[in-house]
């Protein structure tokens, strides 16, 4: 009968923390040893807006931008959409207002932008009166790829000219231009939500004494005017009532006008819907026309966050990557 060996056995030293191999636990000392040592590598993986991190972007330290800060959410975020991490940036091209309350909105929209896709880069950039402007923006871009998105309605002037002339005095950086955002059924959709909010009852579908204005800013350039009159189109056949483009300048009628002509067709229940895509001296005009309350321009809607997006994607699917590509997908 052989005696039992008074010798301890070897002990092996354990694997490196998140190898996979599973050693008995020793001690206390041991267990709790390992587990600092996992947390430590599973929390270096997790990024300040709490996704997760592709393991080739991970690095001891980042400073903490502006866009990292999270914002509360009474919902769950959707499924964010498989992006390259060199994907190029969505610059986004806003007018511009004196209105203090236009430049809150438009970083709201950027907010959902984001909280849509996160892990893209999204930047903002003003054609006028408000900073940043996007020379700057795409100052700060050199040597990157982006993206134009205008935040624009439809085809005028800073579309066709203004946004492709920024893009060619900015040789530094690779840029396409998005079309612009209108016409298109998201921007009924958002249309739509806003004048439920103002109080459009859906059982005024079909009513013949209902009706809506739909308030634009105005453009001289006749492919501007075209867009808006097939949006109204848009909205006449989700409302089932007719909707008559107005304008706050350059273009007839007017919205006073517009309100005018449809009481003389026997329209009495008249609203306008601000095709504005943020507050400003036009957005404010077109609401004191209004016989009641006016819909809120689309500003932050969900329906204009997917919108920006699908302009981005669709000047990314138009052409392949090169050095000073400019694509106006509409004109």
């Amino acid at each position: 009968m052989t005696e039992p060996s008074t010798q301890q056995p070897r002990q092996s030293p354990p694997p490196p923390a998140g190898s996979g191999v599973t050693v008995p636990l020793d001690s206390t000392a041991q267990l709790l040893t390992r587990i600092t040592a996992q947390l430590g590598t599973q929390l270096s993986l997790v990024s300040r807006n709490g996704t997760r991190r592709p393991m080739h972007r991970t690095r001891p330290s980042e400073a903490l931008r502006p866009s990292d800060t999270l914002r509360p959410s009474a919902a769950p975020r959707p499924p964010a959409a498989p992006r390259s991490p060199d994907a190029p940036t969505l610059l986004v091209v806003a007018h511009g207002s004196r209105d203090p309350q236009a430049l809150r909105t438009v970083l709201a929209l950027l907010d959902r932008v984001r909280d849509l896709r996160p892990g893209l880069d999204v930047r903002l950039g003003h054609i006028e009166l408000n900073r940043p402007l996007l020379p700057d923006t795409l100052d700060g871009l050199r040597g990157a790829d982006a993206v134009l998105v205008p935040l624009l309605l439809g085809r005028g002037h800073h579309v066709k000219h203004d946004l492709p002339a920024a893009a060619a005095a900015a040789p530094a950086v690779r840029t396409r231009v998005a079309a612009p955002l209108g016409p298109h059924p998201l921007l009924v959709e958002a249309l739509y939500g806003r004048l439920v909010e103002a109080g459009w009852d859906p059982a005024d579908q079909g009513s013949r004494s209902a009706a809506v204005v739909l308030a634009a800013a105005g453009s001289r350039d006749p492919d501007s005017a075209q867009d808006t009159r097939r949006t109204a189109r848009m909205l006449a056949e989700r409302l089932g009532v007719p909707v008559v483009p107005a304008y706050a300048s350059a273009a007839t009628p007017t919205v006073p006008a517009a309100l005018r002509a449809l009481a003389a067709r026997g329209r009495h229940r008249t609203f306008v819907a601000s095709y504005f895509t943020a507050p400003g001296r036009f957005a404010s005009a077109a609401a004191g026309a209004a016989p009641r309350t006016a819909a809120l321009p689309l500003g932050a809607h969900p329906a204009m966050a997917r919108l920006l997006l699908h302009r981005y994607d669709q000047a990314l699917s138009a052409t392949a990557p090169s050095e000073m590509v400019s694509l106006l997908a509409s004109a």
